[in-house]
C-alpha cells in the first residue's frame, strides 16, 4: 500500500481548522465527493465515523479517529465495502499571522483486481481537490 502527501497554507488558525476537521457531520457540505457522515462513537480526542463517497460507485467505509486539537488527526480503517485499507491523517503546524500548514497524507488499497496504480492515480487526482475545500471552509469560518 503507497500513499501520497501534500501540504497548504490556510489563513487560519490550527485550532481553527482543527475544528472544521473534526466537524465531519459537515463534510458533504463542501467536500467533494463526500454524501455522507455519520458520528458512530465520540469519546476525547477519539471518534468512529462511517462515511459515504460517491466517484464513479457510492462507497461505504468506517474509520477510526484519533487526535489532538490544533495539531494531529490520525485514522485507520475498521471496515468499508470496497477498501482494504485507509490509513492517514493530518498534521497543523502554526505559521506566522496566525496561519496554519496542514499536511495531509493517506494510503488506501482498494479490495479486487484494482491495479495499485489505478488506486494511487484516484488518491492522487482527488487530495488537491480536498485540501482546496478544506482550506476553503476553514477560511470562510475564520
Amino acid at each position: 500500500m503507497r500513499g501520497t502527501k501534500q501540504s497548504i497554507e490556510i489563513a487560519a488558525t490550527p485550532e481553527q481548522v482543527w475544528d472544521v476537521i473534526v466537524d465531519f457531520e459537515s463534510y458533504p457540505s463542501f467536500v467533494p465527493n463526500q454524501t455522507g457522515a455519520t458520528i458512530i462513537e465520540r469519546a476525547e480526542g477519539r471518534w468512529r465515523v462511517e462515511f459515504a463517497l460517491s466517484i464513479a460507485k457510492r462507497l461505504r467505509y468506517t474509520l477510526d479517529l484519533e487526535g489532538e486539537r490544533g495539531r494531529t488527526l490520525r485514522w485507520h480503517l475498521v471496515d468499508g465495502d470496497m477498501m482494504k485499507e485507509n490509513e492517514g491523517g493530518w498534521l497543523l503546524e502554526p505559521l506566522p499571522d496566525g496561519r496554519t500548514r496542514a499536511t495531509y497524507d493517506i494510503a488506501v488499497e482498494l479490495k479486487g483486481f484494482v491495479p495499485a496504480s489505478v488506486t494511487n492515480l484516484l488518491v492522487a487526482q482527488t487530495l488537491p481537490a480536498n485540501l482546496q475545500a478544506f482550506k476553503d471552509e476553514a477560511e470562510r469560518r475564520a
